[in-house]
């Protein structure tokens, strides 16, 4: 991630914000940062969790291009991988032109991080993230981690989010989606069975 500007914008001004490119931005404690392509494996995990719930949401619930406004003092908007939205979102959202989730609008029901390698985007996705979900009211958050090998959920309780890792062939337990049976083996390797073969 990098810098734009040096200067310090608002929800507003971000949301009125073009440069007239494709590139893929956040607003950082009121700076613009530009988004770096994501690597063709978490590209691939994303797009298998999103196939996965579309078996029990329907299509209009599941985006990987959907962006949220944090509560806070400092001016910040988050594009997850992958967001979940509630039956009353969906319904909200419908009539926009952008796929913004702003304070206003109830909070999605799940969001979806897969980690990227480096430090920084480790710190991002289990520190800042995790407060910043907690404090939106997101039930419910996954870190999806391929070089450590895991999956963290998050469910959140009374303002704060209880953690349970995943690993191996451990399936998945999530609130939102009971029913999944997802191990963390076939999560992380999505795309990449019988490679060999072809």
């Amino acid at each position: 991630m990098s810098a734009t500007t040096g200067k310090k914008l608002t929800i507003e001004e971000y949301l009125q914000y073009d440069d007239r490119t494709d590139h893929q931005y956040e607003l950082v404690a009121g700076e613009l940062v530009k988004m770096p392509p994501e690597s063709p494996k978490n590209v691939q995990i994303a797009l298998f969790l999103l196939v996965n719930f579309l078996k029990f949401v329907p299509v209009n619930r599941v985006s990987n291009k959907a962006e949220i406004v944090i509560s806070g003092f400092r001016a910040t908007t988050r594009v997850p991988d992958l967001v979940v939205l509630t039956e009353e979102l969906a319904t909200i959202l419908q009539g926009t032109t952008r796929s913004t989730i702003t304070l206003d609008m109830p909070p999605p029901a799940l969001v979806v991080e897969v980690v990227s390698p480096g430090k920084v985007n480790e710190d991002r996705d289990y520190r800042y993230k995790r407060s910043e979900y907690a404090a939106r009211g997101i039930a419910e958050y996954w870190i999806v981690d391929p070089q450590a090998h895991k999956i963290t959920v998050l469910i959140l309780v009374d303002g704060l989010y209880e953690e349970t890792i995943f690993v191996g062939n451990a399936l998945i337990v999530s609130k939102v989606f009971p029913e999944l049976q997802l191990t963390v083996e076939q999560i992380l390797t999505a795309g990449y069975r019988n490679t060999s073969k072809q």
